[in-house]
C-alpha cells in the first residue's frame, strides 16, 4: 500500500507579531514565543548587541502548535525596523494572509508498505518506506547522523521516546529523504502524525488480509511491548471491542508511543450517504508515566483531536508557482465544536518515567478514524484530506 500525507499549516488563530524598541544600549522586544531562548538568539543577532544589553518579555500566545518554536522570523524583522527608528517603540503584526503564507509547514511525505503473511495469517516480515522532507536538514542539520534525520522516524525506532509497538521477525524501516524548496517546521505532533497514519492503517489492512479481527491481530504481535499492549487494551474494553455496536456504529484502533508516553484511541463513527462522517465518540488512553494534572490531561487529548481531525477531514497546503494557495480560513478550514466528538480519556500512569501530553495523543485520532471507516464502507482512503475524496465531517 501506498499512503501520502500533505503539507500543513500551524494557522494558530494570533498570527506572529512582535513589539521591539531599539536603542544602542538597549533593546527590548515583547513577544508571544514557545522558546524564550530562542527568541533571545534572534533578538541578540538582529539588534548587533551583546547578550547583557537585550531584553526579551514572554507574553501569551494566542496559539504555538510548533510555528513559535525554533522560528523567530517575525522577532528579527521587529528588531530591524526598530533598528532603523531608535528609540520608538515598532509593533509587528502579520496579516493573517501573510503568516499563512511565510509559515514553516508540516513536511509532505508517503510511504510505501509491503506486508508478508505466513499460511497461518500472521506476520513474518514488514517494510515500510517513509519518502519525504526533513525537518532536521532544514532546522538543525548539526543533529543529523550519518545524513540519517533520525527524527523522520517517531513512533518507528527500535526504542526509546518513540519506541515501535510490533514485534516482527523481518522488519525493515527507512526514510528515502526528498527536501522541496518548502520550509519544513515542527508541527503539533510532528512526525508521529503521519507515521501512525501509515503504520496502524497499513496494520488494519494487514489483519483484513489475514482474516484476523483487527485487535486480536495486533495482540499476538505485542506480548513483548506490554505498555504499548496495555493501553490498547483500554480503550478496547472501554469502547467494548468485540460486543455488538449500535446499529450503524462502526470502530476503529489504533496506538503508538510517542514523546515517551504510550497511547492508544478507539473511535467510534457512523457514515451516511456513503460520504457523510460523523465521529461520535473517541476512546483515548494514555499512560504518561506520571500523572500530575489529569484534568489538564484530558483537555490535551481532546484539544489534541480537534487538530488532528481538523486535518485528516480538512486540511492540506498546496503549492502554484511556487507559492502556498491557502491564504486565510476560506481555504484552510477547521472543524466545528458541533463536529467535535465525546472524547473519554482513560489515564493510566504506570510511574517510572515522565512522558508528554499534549502531542502524544494527536496521532491515534486520524487512523482510529479511517480504521473505522473501512469498517463502515470497506473504502481504505490513502491520501488526504478527506474532503479531496468527497467525505465530508458532519
Amino acid at each position: 500500500a501506498v499512503y501520502a500525507y500533505p503539507f500543513q499549516n500551524h494557522a494558530p488563530m494570533e498570527p506572529m507579531n512582535a513589539t521591539a524598541k531599539y536603542t544602542p544600549d538597549l533593546c527590548e522586544v515583547w513577544v508571544p514565543t514557545q522558546n524564550g531562548e530562542a527568541a533571545f538568539a534572534a533578538t541578540t543577532a538582529a539588534s548587533g548587541l551583546p547578550a547583557e544589553k537585550c531584553e526579551v518579555y514572554k507574553i501569551n500566545l494566542g496559539g504555538g502548535f510548533g510555528r513559535r518554536g525554533a522560528f523567530h522570523d517575525y522577532v528579527t524583522q521587529a528588531v530591524l525596523i526598530a533598528k532603523q527608528i531608535p528609540g520608538t517603540p515598532v509593533k509587528l503584526l502579520w496579516t493573517r494572509e501573510e503568516d499563512m503564507t511565510h509559515g514553516r509547514y508540516h513536511p509532505v511525505m508517503q510511504s510505501k508498505l509491503v506486508g508478508a503473511l505466513d499460511a497461518s495469517g500472521n506476520l513474518v516480515g514488514l517494510h515500510l518506506r517513509l519518502s519525504g522532507q526533513s525537518i532536521i536538514t532544514a532546522v538543525f542539520p548539526q543533529l543529523l547522523q550519518d545524513g540519517r534525520d533520525n527524527l523522520a522516524f517517531q513512533g518507528l525506532d527500535p526504542s526509546g521516546d518513540f519506541a515501535f509497538g510490533y514485534t516482527v521477525p523481518n522488519l525493515l524501516i527507512d526514510h528515502a529523504m526528498r527536501n522541496t524548496h518548502v520550509p519544513p517546521g515542527f508541527w503539533r505532533g510532528v512526525n508521529i502524525n503521519q507515521n501512525a497514519i501509515f503504520m496502524e492503517c497499513f496494520m488494519d489492512e494487514l489483519a483484513h488480509a489475514a482474516g484476523k479481527d483487527a485487535l486480536e491481530f495486533r495482540r499476538a504481535l505485542m506480548t513483548k511491548h506490554p505498555k504499548h499492549l496495555a493501553v490498547l487494551n483500554a480503550v478496547a474494553d472501554r469502547a467494548g471491542w468485540g460486543k455488538p455496536a449500535p446499529q450503524g456504529v462502526y470502530r476503529g484502533l489504533a496506538q503508538m508511543m510517542a514523546f515517551g508516553s504510550y497511547v492508544a484511541a478507539c473511535a467510534e463513527i457512523s457514515v451516511s450517504g456513503g460520504d457523510k462522517v460523523k465521529v461520535r465518540r473517541i476512546v483515548c488512553a494514555t499512560d504518561c508515566g506520571y500523572a500530575v494534572n489529569p484534568a489538564q490531561i484530558e483537555r490535551q487529548i481532546a484539544g489534541s483531536f480537534v487538530y488532528g481531525l481538523s486535518a485528516l477531514f480538512l486540511q492540506e497546503c498546496t503549492v502554484k508557482d511556487g507559492r502556498i494557495e491557502q491564504t486565510n480560513f476560506h481555504s484552510y478550514d477547521s472543524m466545528r465544536i458541533a463536529q467535535m466528538p465525546k472524547v473519554e480519556s482513560i489515564i493510566m500512569p504506570s510511574g517510572g518515567f515522565w512522558g508528554g501530553v499534549g502531542e502524544p495523543t494527536i496521532c491515534v485520532a486520524a487512523p482510529a478514524v479511517l480504521n473505522a471507516f473501512f469498517a463502515a464502507t470497506g473504502k481504505r482512503i490513502r491520501t488526504f484530506p478527506l474532503k479531496n475524496h468527497g467525505i465530508q465531517m458532519v
